[in-house]
């Protein structure tokens, strides 16, 4: 029995995958539920599964654009399973196929290369004289600042005459010796779609961005104080992205206008806070979705940030997962960011740039003190977010974040950390 092996909607609106790798190889007997091949979609990279098993016949190529529910594969059912991997071999070849292939090529070469009936020309013979300047050449590539080996020499045995000299044109810096080969390599479906919706989101946003600092010490002294209790009894780490995520929602409820969107000609407020986060994956920026952060406790946004940024990780994160949002955290500070401008994820009004922490001076009720400071930056659609908005909510994030305690934590740090 012959099975046609169908792709799978991977999503709602998504109307194409491409292969991006085919783990098998024509003719291989898979298992079922093995998986056979990685497809991209404009959201996510996700795993093929064999959906039985037998021999399988590959019905595209990688790189292949394909439309969900066109076949991909062939499978029969009928092949038996083989007890063990033979070597591949070729009919009227050696085995191994190497000597086969070296004969192939050298003949790929021959039926290549134009054939004029005249003899190639033998190349002239290199001596101890090749590439040396006479005296006089010598001189006119000094002052031109040359080197002797980026001059081609017509002189007897390949010597460097004067006429060669004079003839020699500088480099004018450009680097000479070095490789300068380029590579083409074709954009993955996600990557062509992040591409597509940055342009997007600059060309259609009256996109603004405001900054401000913030002092991290009292997040450090609480995590220096609390951590390893935090992770010993909850499993997960004290990071920041939960003081973060905490400030976020309670700045978006001061300020609802950052946690809408524009739909049509109408302003659409959500009354619910689903933070989305910018993490690396293996095939590039995905952006998956911490779903009603506003009932989260602190132990519940870092258990949900470990399990997303491991699916993101390991491949695994579905479009489900990274649909929606209302709003957008990045960390650029993990990288060694400084200071940069995020762009929005639209549809979503504003997103927050999280940068690396570093010890700077500082005046401190009017002296200089040394604290870990982080920059922060707000960018945000200017259609929708007025500035007063918007440098309010940013400094709402910071007042948050410099007092935590009591603006975050109640005044009852164990009861936050549920210690």
């Amino acid at each position: 029995m012959i099975l046609e092996m169908k792709v799978p909607s991977p999503g709602e609106s998504i109307t194409e995958v491409e292969i991006a790798e085919w783990l098998v190889q024509d003719g291989d007997y898979v298992e079922k539920d093995q998986a056979i091949a990685e497809v991209d979609s404009d959201k996510a990279t996700l795993e093929l599964p064999a959906e039985v098993s037998g021999t399988i016949t590959l019905k595209a190529e990688e790189g292949d654009a394909v439309a969900v529910g066109a076949v991909v594969c062939l499978i029969d059912t009928s092949a038996e399973k083989p007890e063990g991997d033979a070597p591949a071999t070729y009919e009227g070849g050696d085995e191994g196929g190497g000597d086969k292939n070296v004969a192939d090529d050298l003949k790929k070469e021959q039926d290549q290369t134009p054939n004029t009936g005249e003899k190639a020309p033998n190349p002239a013979q290199k001596t101890y004289a090749s590439g040396t300047a006479s005296p006089a050449a010598k001189k006119v590539l000094a002052e031109k600042g040359m080197d002797a080996s980026a001059v081609s020499g017509t002189g007897k045995d390949g010597r460097i005459t004067k006429e060669d000299a004079v003839k020699a044109v500088p480099s004018m810096g450009t680097p000479t010796g070095g490789n300068r080969g380029t590579t083409h390599s074709k954009m993955s479906m996600l990557r062509r779609k992040v591409a597509e919706r940055l342009v997007e989101a600059k060309n259609t946003t009256a996109m603004l961005t405001t900054f401000n600092e913030v002092n991290m010490t009292p997040i450090f002294e609480l995590r220096k104080q609390y951590k390893e209790d935090f992770k010993a009894k909850h499993g997960v780490s004290l990071g920041f992205m939960s003081f973060f995520s905490l400030a976020v929602v309670r700045a978006l409820k001061m300020y609802p206008a950052v946690n809408s969107m524009i739909d049509g000609k109408q302003m659409l407020t959500y009354d619910f806070v689903d933070i989305s986060i910018a993490v690396s994956g293996p095939k590039g920026l995905m952006v998956p979705v911490i779903r009603n952060a506003e009932n989260l406790s602190f132990r519940g946004v870092e258990s949900e940030v470990k399990r997303l940024a491991l699916r993101a990780r390991d491949g695994q994160i579905t479009v489900d997962e990274m649909t929606g949002g209302t709003f957008t955290i990045t960390n650029g500070g993990v990288f060694g960011s400084m200071l940069s401008t995020p762009i929005i994820n639209p549809p979503q009004s504003g997103i927050l740039g999280m940068h690396n922490i570093i010890q700077r001076p500082i005046a401190v009720d009017g002296k200089v003190e040394i604290h870990p400071m982080m920059y922060l930056a707000l960018s945000y659609d200017h259609r929708i977010i007025d500035g007063k908005e918007s440098v309010g909510f940013l400094v709402a994030i910071k007042e948050a974040l410099e007092n935590p305690e009591e603006l975050l934590m109640d005044n009852d740090v164990k009861k936050a950390l549920e210690m």
